[in-house]
């Protein structure tokens, strides 16, 4: 076997890892390479010359001939053993352990001086035995297991100090797994990803934060007092961004999706996307003239500047790739799991049955601040993703761009650990904390965290510690609360001054050359703003309207005989498998309710679903307890009683084309509804499906609902077809179990922002579901689903209601004698079953019973053509199980009057009146009040 050519060599270098950690480990025809002699990559190892001295508990690897040519030092005669050697080892090994536990305390990590506060572990005379340099020259450095060079702990400690105690710190040995922990030693002792740059890496690098500091100076000074959230002093984070950007196309991804608050965004937008100069500048100016946004397609609403998403493409040596900036509101670390979501999607093979996923396709960079890490729960749910099959990205970046301040809040008033990092601790996390104003540090530890991630698919925390050289925003005045911060500040220089004049001592660049870089950067940005206040007073499109559609012409039903073959193969199970047989035999009742009727919910969203891949339409669902169903209706997901094998049917459809994920979800609803709204926003065709346990969990994700859900199409122009089912219905179960908080989701709707929908039969689920993954005007969508009428007989289907309906926005009485009818109570929901199967039901002969299946948009000409249908009415009543100032009363009213006006109908209200919960705690409590709407709705009370 020859060497390997540049494409393979990242996966032979981490097969090399393993080799020195187990050469076992790796195929036979890989450890003849490495044992050779002639290969290139063990040749260049930086550990090469200490492995092949301490062997390293195996035969070392033989070295390339030209490294063979040097003859190796002679070892150091062996000294006779003491005990007063061995208690020297053993106090060796203790500070070895120390430095890499401990070195982080000591480590100057903040650019304005604060001494360490240091750890008396670390200091070699205060052990026992005192490790005075004598001492330390006797003890063989190879005993230790360390990775940095030296024959001795004389040689070895001072680059072990500096390793971990210089402008890098590192927080790994609280890491569970052993293998990681010994990648991590190696790769950080060895210096592998730290090997110094290049006279031209380091005039990139210069130019790079010319750039981003000119960029903030210049807006700075031409719009004085706007807000625009400076980077300045974390002004490194540009660069590091470029450098994760580089070594992630390096490794095959195609798309890197960043989440970040407003600090530095616009640097970012500008610099690491490559968004225009004009485009930012006229954000700037549209706070000063309308005309300077009014001129773009986008119409002058939208969102503030330093929330505005983007995409670009960047050319690296690897190849082209896409960078993704998403959208995100003023509510910090709300973007993290819309962020993994987005990525999750880009990385999954929706052509492939169960959703083919390969972490290596994109990567998730997430940029937090130190006061929000710790304080958002947000966070702490969206790293339990981390790791889960159904939600895993193979490792994000999480960079904290720390200014070592609040708002105006002091890290001891903001979180109760040293560092903001800690919480990332309890999710094995490794912490690497860095100087912000050591910009090559900054860059090598990008390195490290990418290349553990490689190896691991792990999350990597990067907690780049730096200061914020203005107040909060640019009308903040820091001085009022970190007066002595601020007046450090002041003084200090900046990362582009030191660096440039570290580079001019060097002799990397001249002076002048050093004084031109922000100079033609402040040229660029002028040019491009009096080229854009040029364009003022052009004439403009009007604002465009977004895009409308009900529904209406979508084709929902599905020939019959197609729905007989999926409802076939849905109960088709492998010859091994063994389904537990009660639950075998209540789906096997399914293959006579497709001929005889008494389809019900879990058998028409099977069908629904089934119909949708054979078309083409990937599906994800995701929710607590989602596989078998919160209420045991759904069982997409068997388990064989004998082995604990699972058997998804609807993943193993003969004619399906497109994947059907499915994952029961962790409890929580925050991060879990963000995740899944990134993944659809990312995933535009596929239908992708979000279930709670009950629909009064749903406000847990209220952040997501407003800012991303309902809003995101007004402020960022960016929709989806998310769906989400919420269990709901008033039974008895108190105020906990009743109320998806209807009432909410109306009042958030406007401009078709949403569709909210409350079907009332299995059929109009099955065709709601169909209609929101064929629709071509995707919008989010809001289930009010059932519980007790999952199995009710009366809301159950037929297969001619699936094959030949549609669904239907408003559903009239079915045996109402038209003529006849004075009073028409109109209502939505599980409701209508208590109405029409109440026992005074039967002597209301002059009552007719409707239903209201779609909430918004609200089918005013369906509703007008259903009242214009009774000649004889005298008065219409809403009927909702909800109190008066909750549900969809007080959203619809003006709806529901607006046909009766003319004829001076009256409208009048049934249900529970205003309450300050959703409903009772007893469940006789509530049968009493059930039993009173329901006469008030019929007018027998």
């Amino acid at each position: 076997m020859t060497d390997v050519d540049g494409l393979n060599a990242g996966f032979a270098r981490d097969l090399f890892e393993e080799y020195l950690e187990n050469p076992e480990a790796v195929p036979s025809e890989w450890r003849r390479l490495f044992e050779s002699g002639h290969s290139e990559i063990v040749a260049t190892h930086p550990g090469l010359v200490r492995l092949e001295a301490a062997g390293n508990g195996h035969p070392a690897p033989s070295p390339a001939p030209a490294a063979a040519a040097a003859p190796a030092p002679a070892a150091p005669e062996a000294e006779p053993v003491s005990d007063e050697l061995l208690g020297a080892v053993a106090a060796a090994m203790a500070l070895v352990k120390a430095h890499r536990m401990h070195g982080h305390l000591a480590a100057h990590l903040d650019p304005l001086g604060s001494e360490p506060p240091g750890d008396p572990a670390l200091e070699p005379e205060r052990l026992i035995p005192k490790l005075t340099p004598e001492l330390q020259a006797r003890v063989p450095a190879a005993v230790l297991r360390m990775y940095v060079t030296g024959d001795t702990l004389a040689d070895a400690l001072p680059r072990l100090s500096a390793t971990y105690t210089g402008t890098i710190a590192y927080e790994i040995e609280h890491i569970a797994d052993h293998e990681k922990r010994v990648w991590l030693r190696q790769a950080i002792e060895s210096g592998k990803y730290r090997t110094p740059l290049s006279s031209e890496e380091k005039k990139d690098l210069l130019a790079q934060l010319s750039r981003v500091e000119a960029f903030e100076q210049y807006l700075r000074r031409a719009f004085l007092g706007q807000k625009q959230f400076s980077i300045e002093g974390l002004d490194v984070m540009v660069p590091m961004l470029d450098e994760a950007i580089g070594l992630a196309a390096e490794n095959g991804a195609h798309e890197v999706v960043i989440g970040m608050a407003h600090r530095g965004r616009l640097n970012v937008l500008a610099h690491t996307l490559g968004l225009g100069y004009d485009s930012i500048l006229r954000e700037f100016e549209g706070e000063r003239t309308i005309e300077a946004v009014v001129a773009t397609d986008e119409g002058g609403t939208g969102d503030v500047k330093y929330h505005l998403g983007a995409a670009g493409t960047r050319s690296t040596p690897a190849g082209e790739i896409t960078v993704t900036l998403a959208a995100n509101p003023s509510h910090l670390e709300a973007v993290d799991p819309v962020v993994e979501g987005r990525a999750r999607a880009e990385q999954t093979d929706r052509a492939t049955r169960h959703g083919l996923h390969d972490p290596n396709v994109a990567l998730p960079v997430l940029i937090h601040g130190d006061a929000s890490f710790p304080g958002q729960g947000g966070v702490a749910e969206t790293l339990n993703l981390s790791a889960l099959e159904g939600y895993s990205t193979g490792g994000t970046l999480h960079l904290i761009a720390n200014n070592q301040v609040g708002f105006t809040t002091d890290p001891s008033e903001g979180r109760s650990t040293r560092y903001s990092s800690d919480l990332a601790k309890g999710f094995d996390v490794p912490i690497i904390h860095v100087n912000a104003d050591d910009p090559e540090a900054a860059m090598s530890v990008v390195r490290l965290a990418l290349a553990f991630r490689r190896r691991f698919e792990s999350d990597v925390v990067i907690d780049l510690v730096g200061y914020r050289r203005h107040g909060h925003n640019e009308q903040d005045e820091a001085a009022y609360t970190q007066p002595l911060m601020t007046a450090q500040i002041a003084e200090h220089p900046t990362v582009y001054e030191q660096f440039a004049q570290r580079l001019v001592e060097e002799g990397v660049v001249t002076q002048e050359e050093a004084e031109q870089l922000p100079a033609q950067v402040t040229a660029d940005l002028k040019q491009a703003h009096e080229a854009l206040k040029a364009t003022f007073g052009a004439p403009h499109p009007p604002e465009g309207k977004i895009p409308f559609s009900s529904g209406d012409g979508v084709v929902t039903a599905v020939a019959a005989e197609r729905l007989r073959e999926l409802n076939e193969e849905l109960l088709r199970v492998p010859d091994h498998f063994t389904p537990h047989p009660k639950l075998m035999g209540q789906l096997e009742r399914r293959l006579k309710t497709i001929e005889e009727g008494g389809i019900d919910w879990g058998q028409a969203e099977a069908l629904a679903f089934g119909s949708l891949l054979v078309e083409g339409i990937p599906i994800r669902l995701t929710g607590q307890d989602t596989e078998r169903g919160t209420f045991s209706h759904r069982h997409a997901v068997l388990h064989d009683v004998q082995t604990g094998e699972t058997f998804t049917p609807l993943q193993n459809l003969d004619d399906a084309t497109s994947s059907f994920e499915i994952y029961n979800s962790p409890l929580s609803e925050y991060a879990c509804l963000g995740f899944e709204y990134g993944y659809s926003v990312a995933a535009p065709e596929a239908l992708v499906l979000w279930e709670a346990q009950f629909g009064d969990f749903v406000n847990g994700a209220q952040i997501v609902i407003d800012q991303f859900i309902v809003a995101g199409l007004a402020k960022w122009r960016e929709t989806t077809r998310l769906t989400l089912l919420l269990p709901h219905g008033y039974e008895g179960n108190g105020p906990e179990h009743s109320s998806a908080r209807l009432e909410r989701f109306l009042q958030l709707a406007a401009q078709e922002n949403i569709r909210v929908a409350n079907p009332s039969t299995s059929g109009q689920h099955f065709h709601l579901i169909r209609r929101q993954a064929l629709d071509a005007a995707g919008r989010p969508l809001v289930v009010m689903t059932p519980k007790g009428l999952l199995r009710l007989k009366q809301a159950s289907s037929t297969l001619a209601d699936l094959a030949e309906g549609s669904f239907q926005q408003v559903i009239d009485d079915p045996d109402a004698e038209h003529d006849d009818v004075t009073r028409l109570v109109f209502c939505s929901g599980k409701v209508y079953y208590d109405i029409a199967g109440h026992e005074a039901r039967a002597g209301a002969t002059e009552v007719a019973i409707a239903r209201l299946e779609q909430l918004y948009p609200f089918p005013v000409d369906a509703y007008a053509k259903l009242i214009a249908g009774y000649p004889n009415l005298s008065e219409v009543v809403w009927a909702q199980e909800e109190p008066q100032n909750m549900g969809a009363w007080r959203t619809i009213r003006h709806r529901l009057e607006a046909p009766l006006k003319e004829a001076g109908i009256p409208l009048s209200y049934a249900g529970r009146p205003w309450r300050a919960s959703p409903s009772e705690g007893y469940p006789t409590a509530h049968l009493r009040e059930q039993d009173r709407i329901v006469r008030a709705a019929l007018g027998t009370a």
